[in-house]
């Protein structure tokens, strides 16, 4: 059978049943940068917490002569490569009971699968990255490009880089003709229709567009996110369908939730799962059961894992302001544990970090969450011929 097929594992626990293999496509690793964005959000959105970031940031500048640098500074998660794949693959093996095949797609960096090709169990992961790639003046689209020839891996991300220094429409219709020329790689839009970048529902839509009508031949399908909500993805698929594009999951994972959706498929390695989506135009997508819950829970989830601390994680990623990196006095960019007295972050980022935690915490959380989930079950009602 040809085409996008969808299936919901809450509605059939034997989906899996006939399948050699199923497929996490997209996932994060602290290889990964993250903005820290959702610091100026709190500040936009509450009063107390505008005075008191914008109070800490003059006190920074005089008594540690340290400008807060927002713009240059990321949160990695909290899995380092191996727990990430480990908790994909256990997902796979242990709730569908088939093989599991892992792309992890960090953002513009391969480091997460060429390290784990060095162990036994990993040799078989494909090199894979979410390619940010700008596009136009004002916008920039994420892109997973997966299974990239191990050798000449190093080379594209190069290449990656130099584009992003100097972009131009032309020269990336170039570059994916390149890609999509090498026969085991896979092109896929990212959550096509997330203005991630701020720059307006219109503005993103017609960026969007115009992006596909110049390179569409060289995307291979778009993706239904895993951490996007159930509408977003509704129109995605709607999207696809004018542009006649296979569907595929991603799961978008950042924290410890295993990623909501995965693809099942008769092959038994990536090479293959490539050529039933490239050649065989096949694509068969299985929610899993946390994608039924209430979607803002789960982003608070994905948020609290990204401020947890995990005492038992390698040295260096235990610790919250550990996994929090910020440029020092020269330039180069530090944990926060390295950077403000006593090793630890700024009072007023670990207010913060607390504020957020108390919001996750129950019964605070259990509270917030039948105030969504109403909304959601009213949504969910619909059906499956309506989800998607």
């Amino acid at each position: 059978m040809t085409g996008s097929r969808i299936s919901y594992l809450w509605n059939n626990e034997r989906a899996a049943k006939g399948f050699a293999s199923a497929v996490s496509l997209h996932s994060h690793t602290n290889r990964s940068k993250e903005t820290l964005d959702f610091i100026v959000k709190l500040a936009n959105e509450h009063t107390f917490f505008r005075v008191l970031i914008h109070r800490e940031e003059r006190r920074a500048r005089q008594k540690h002569r340290l400008p807060i640098n927002y713009a240059r500074s990321y949160w990695t998660p909290p899995l380092t490569p191996r727990l990430a794949f480990d908790l994909e693959s256990k997902q796979i093996a242990e709730k569908l009971q088939v093989q599991p095949l892992v792309s992890i797609t960090d953002h513009d960096d391969i480091q997460a699968p060429m390290l784990l090709r060095t162990v036994a169990s990993a040799r078989h992961i494909p090199v894979s990255v979410e390619w940010t790639t700008p596009y136009g003046k004002d916008q920039a689209f994420h892109l997973g490009i997966h299974n990239l020839p191990s050798a000449t891996g190093a080379e594209w991300m190069r290449e990656f880089e130099a584009f992003t220094a100097n972009p131009s429409n032309k020269r990336l219709t170039e570059m994916l003709t390149a890609l999509h020329e090498l026969p085991n790689v896979l092109i896929v839009f990212n959550h096509p229709l997330w203005d991630l970048y701020k720059v307006g529902h219109d503005v993103h839509q017609q960026r969007v567009e115009e992006f596909l009508s110049e390179n569409s031949p060289m995307i291979h399908a778009m993706e239904l996110n895993g951490l996007r909500n159930w509408e977003e993805n509704r129109l995605v698929k709607r999207l696809a369908a004018r542009w006649n594009k296979l569907l595929i999951s991603g799961g978008d994972r950042h924290g410890l939730e295993p990623n909501a959706n995965v693809n099942l498929t008769e092959a038994t390695t990536f090479n293959e799962f490539v050529d039933e989506i490239r050649r065989e135009n096949r694509s068969h997508i299985l929610f899993m059961p946390q994608y039924a819950e209430p979607w803002k829970h789960r982003i608070m989830r994905s948020t609290l894992d990204a401020i947890r601390d995990y005492p038992d994680f390698p040295e260096g990623s235990r610790r919250w302001d550990e996994r929090v990196f910020h440029p020092d006095f020269n330039g180069v960019e530090r944990p926060l544990t390295q950077l403000w007295p006593k090793g630890e972050a700024p009072p007023y980022m670990r207010l913060i970090i607390q504020f957020v935690r108390m919001l996750g915490s129950n019964p605070v959380s259990s509270s917030l969450r039948l105030a969504w989930n109403e909304q959601h079950e009213l949504q969910f009602a619909l059906g499956e011929q309506e989800a998607f």
